[in-house]
């Protein structure tokens, strides 16, 4: 459904634009209905600007990304609107996803107005009342309430329903739990786990492998912009073969033992920019 060939992301930096910085490098996986698929990497490998390429935030320098076999950077205005009705993103802070003079359900009013005008009031009500209670909210309690009254577990929840009072396809969730605490963020996951039986298709960026263990089907491992290993979940979590994967689950913490320093003893110069299949649906560079 969702595509990404050979994605290149360069930006320019310095006072003329000088200096490149390749931020994303080849990078090709896709997404189909009804699975989760983790983008997994440190701080600064990518991640982001993969979400955000996917989204048409920000312009690919080189490679495509296909929806529906049609490459998204050839969309005009009208076919973009019809893909964010297909493809909408929740990123990490709530907080600053939100006007803060803007009550619940303006919010919601302005997505009826630029994607479902064509809906009566009694339809538009029954479809934000089932988006709202598909995310565990009950509507009497969300929709005359201003941001700051709210729960970040609450608003993130709210931007969760906002995408699927649309009827999506594709959601691209960017650290999406990263501010909740721990009850919270498991209520948030088994909401995606939930529309993933639906057939929703969700990229689940993460730093946390734990979670990406946690929650999805395939796993793609990212390394300073590249692909480095990915594969099912399983076999990818059970049989590390880049040193750098062996190295993040390395750092994971456990419950059942005391803090031990982990050596970043994985050699990056070593390893050439091809993955090479370890079977038939796990890779890994090598």
């Amino acid at each position: 459904m969702l595509e990404l060939r050979d994605v290149t992301k360069v930006f320019t930096t310095g006072t003329f634009g000088g200096t490149a910085v390749t931020a994303v490098s080849g990078v090709s996986f896709d997404i189909q209905p009804g699975e989760i698929v983790s983008l997994i990497g440190e701080s600064g490998s990518g991640k982001t600007t993969v979400g955000r390429m996917i989204l048409r935030l920000t312009p690919v320098t080189d490679g495509a990304i296909a929806f529906g076999g049609r490459d998204v950077s050839s969309f005009g205005r009208r076919e973009l609107r019809d893909y964010y009705g297909r493809v909408q993103g929740v990123f990490q802070d709530p907080f600053s996803s939100y006007n803060p003079v803007f009550k619940v359900d303006r919010v919601f009013e302005m997505v009826r107005r630029a994607y479902l005008p064509g809906l009566t009031g009694t339809e538009w009500s029954q479809r934000r009342q089932r988006a709202l209670e598909d995310v565990g909210l009950e509507p009497r309690d969300i929709l005359g309430k201003f941001p700051h009254q709210l729960s970040g577990g609450q608003l993130q929840r709210l931007l969760i329903a906002r995408a699927l009072i649309l009827d999506i396809e594709i959601l691209v969730a960017d650290e999406i739990i990263s501010m909740l605490d721990a009850s919270t963020r498991i209520d948030v996951l088994n909401i995606l786990a939930d529309l993933k039986e639906r057939g929703l298709g969700v990229l689940f960026v993460t730093h946390d492998l734990a979670l990406g263990n946690y929650i999805s089907d395939r796993v793609v491992i990212l390394q300073r912009g590249r692909i480095v290993e990915m594969g099912p979940t399983p076999k990818v979590f059970s049989n590390p073969v880049h040193p750098y994967t062996r190295m993040l689950l390395a750092c994971v913490p456990q419950l059942t033992s005391k803090w031990e320093a982990t050596p970043r003893n994985f050699d990056e110069a070593a390893a050439p920019m091809t993955l090479q299949p370890v079977d038939d649906d796990h890779y890994v560079e090598r």
